[in-house]
């Protein structure tokens, strides 16, 4: 059994441009004597690797709390893509899911330098796919991600972003991106992880 840990590391992790930076704060030392070692973290809830929730973009959206735990654990299909994904694209992918096993076409990770379009994430909410995640730091354009966003999150789409699929050949994985359970959050990180089947 082959686990990937798909997850950036916390502390050195790329955030989205103009969110602030993880911080890590010493608040025990046992090297200064003190009892224990003990950290302290202060974090946006989408640096690094992690997951959007409805609420992200719509007031009246679902919080992470509120979010299923199924659409987070369950059979996943990592596809490659460089570019634009385009409703063709995304149509293909689907396919190339549904032809691997029907079970994982309901999480879709795509591995590449990969912006979905307005086009594709249509086709995605179409098919009421559970999870889609990608390398960026956020789904659709960096410079104008709200559309796509309304379009999947609005579908009830988790959206797993930042994960790392370098070493992830093309296939079907049981995935595990539960998030914290951040009450009231629109987002939460996640330690993202892929099991070989």
């Amino acid at each position: 059994m082959k686990i990937y840990d798909i997850s950036q590391e916390v502390f050195g992790c790329n955030v989205f441009p103009g969110d602030p930076s993880p911080e890590r704060f010493k608040m025990l030392s046992i090297e200064k004597d003190d009892v224990c070692n003990l950290t302290a973290f202060k974090m946006c809830a989408h640096n690094g690797t992690h997951v959007d929730s409805p609420f992200h973009f719509y007031a009246d959206g679902k919080t992470i709390d509120q979010v299923d735990l199924d659409r987070f654990i369950g059979y996943a299909y990592v596809a490659e893509h460089e570019g634009n994904v385009t409703a063709d694209d995304a149509k293909k992918i689907l396919k190339d899911a549904r032809d691997c096993d029907p079970a994982c076409c309901e999480r879709i990770l795509i591995k590449g330098k990969a912006v979905v379009t307005k086009e594709a994430a249509q086709v995605f909410a179409d098919a009421k796919i559970k999870l889609y995640g990608n390398e960026s730091q956020t789904v659709g354009p960096e410079d104008a991600p709200k559309e796509i966003h309304l379009i999947m999150l609005g579908a009830e789409i988790v959206l797993l972003e930042g994960i790392r699929l370098g070493k992830v050949p093309a296939g079907k994985y049981l995935l595990n991106a539960v998030p914290l359970n951040l009450g009231g959050a629109d987002g939460s990180p996640c330690r993202a992880t892929l099991l070989e089947m």
